[in-house]
């Protein structure tokens, strides 16, 4: 499991012209899925969001978590985390887990985030969609469960 995380002043999501998760202040979650993840990837990487300090205190230092600071998240699946593009100019995908292993471990995952205090808006499995955000800072990190 691969999450690429965006610290965001605000940020939404669209499919057809309708916004379908949008938040203030927050992290955007680029959610990337591979052959193997399980829940114990999920919960993880969701535990590793919730106490990472990113946030400044009153000094400029980033000592304060998503919890201590306020905040929810737009989590979007992106499958396109697995590409590889060592051989030929058209990635492969052949890495990225089939959408019915996918889509219910990104719920879950999702899931987790709200059982740990969370807010969480989504984008729509699967769905072409439209993502903007405000990156703030900007801070942007890669968390792999592997």
């Amino acid at each position: 499991m691969k999450v690429i995380l965006q610290r965001s002043k605000k940020a939404t999501v669209t499919v057809d012209g309708q916004v379908t998760g949008a938040i203030e202040q927050g992290y955007v979650l680029l959610v990337g899925l591979t052959h193997g993840d399980t829940k114990a990837d999920a919960d993880y990487i969701a535990n590793k969001i919730v106490k990472m300090r990113l946030w400044e205190d009153a000094d400029c230092k980033m000592n304060h978590s998503i919890l201590d600071h306020g905040g929810a998240i737009l989590s979007v699946s992106q499958f396109t985390l697995y590409a590889d593009i060592r051989k030929g100019n058209r990635p492969s995908f052949i890495e990225a887990a089939r959408p019915e292993e996918a889509e219910p471990l990104w719920e879950y995952f999702n899931e987790t985030l709200r059982n740990l205090g969370l807010h969480v808006e989504t984008g729509v499995f699967g769905a072409m969609m439209d993502v903007q955000l405000t990156n703030d800072g900007p801070v942007t990190i890669i968390i792999e469960s592997k």
